[in-house]
């Protein structure tokens, strides 16, 4: 009955958004999967199934399916390489080899158990051994770009990143679009970068607009990542409507990792358009959240600022 419920579910929500069988499991699987799955025939994978309820824009996490333990031995390394990832970018450079040659282990045992024809699962690897890089150190942002990309296509082999909002998109090849353009912008290409968030920006607000509570972390890092490029391209009025969006995001959703860092970009846009009282002002705010949350390294970037905007030092 659960199989046949979910089934309907996503039969229901696929048809009320005009979206086809073909075009919602493209780069996934068959349609025939799609089909079987809709008609109670079939269960398709743990992945699959969060990929086509992520596609649909729907909330994932009242999901639950009985795994197989292939499937469940899966999900438990992928859970333990996703906590080595969020270790490894917030470690320090004398800790990130370690933590990196542990999530490495890992990512090539998870390898060992996937099947050859399952692209999420394969996405996923090639997504987090570019983060976590080779064993000697990160990859080249050129060698990084190319394996993001070869990640992409996996599931989204048409890709165009200059029609990105024409697509249906997974959680995780939303992750690496923005990867890519975090890329672009180490490459030196801000203006690519910037379009690359634009159109991601517009996609989250408009594909996930009836679950956005559930999606709200999405929306606030690309609000944050776009907003930076704009101020890197000197666009200091599109920056500040850009972190706005995201600090009410960040307020309204409950969602605060990126608020801290929005403020902190907002202080200089009005520092660089000549408004010292509202630049210390939220200078004043970001200083307090990096304070609250530990974040010494970001604290320590303000601190830098603040001395040399405003010849200040805190408490001001």
């Amino acid at each position: 009955m659960r199989e046949m419920f979910l089934g309907e579910y996503i039969r229901q929500e696929r048809l009320k958004q005009a979206i086809t069988q073909e075009r919602l499991c493209a780069g996934i699987c068959e349609p025939i999967t799609v089909s079987r799955m809709e008609n109670g025939k079939q269960m398709p994978s743990y992945g699959r199934v969060r990929a086509f309820l992520q596609r649909l824009g729907l909330p994932d996490e009242r999901f639950y399916a009985l795994l197989s333990k292939h499937e469940s031995e899966v999900k438990a390394l992928e859970d333990e390489i996703r906590a080595d990832v969020i270790r490894f970018e917030r470690a320090s450079a004398e800790d990130r080899p370690c933590i990196r040659a542990a999530g490495l282990q890992k990512l090539a045992e998870l390898e060992a158990l996937t099947e050859p024809d399952d692209r999420i699962a394969r996405q996923y690897i090639i997504a987090r051994r570019v983060t976590l890089g080779k064993p000697d150190g990160p990859y080249p942002p050129e060698e990084r770009l190319e394996m993001l990309m070869d990640a992409l296509r996996l599931t989204v082999p048409n890709i165009d990143l200059d029609q990105i909002d024409l697509g249906l998109y997974s959680m995780e090849e939303t992750t690496l679009l923005n990867q890519i353009a975090i890329t672009y912008s180490q490459m030196g290409q801000p203006p690519k970068a910037a379009d690359i968030y634009r159109q991601l920006l517009r996609y989250v607000q408009k594909h996930y607009s009836d679950g956005m509570s559930r999606y709200a972390g999405k929306l606030t890092l690309v609000a944050c990542n776009y907003a930076h490029e704009l101020y890197k391209l000197g666009r200091y009025d599109d920056a500040l409507k850009v972190a706005e969006l995201g600090r009410k995001a960040c307020v309204e959703y409950a969602h605060y990792q990126f608020l801290p860092l929005l403020l902190h970009l907002m202080g200089e846009c009005f520092f660089r358009r000549g408004d010292a009282d509202r630049c210390k002002e939220y200078y004043r705010d970001a200083y307090c959240l990096y304070k609250v949350i530990g974040d010494e390294h970001d604290r320590r970037l303000l601190e830098k600022d603040i001395a040399e905007h405003l010849g200040l030092t805190f408490p001001f």
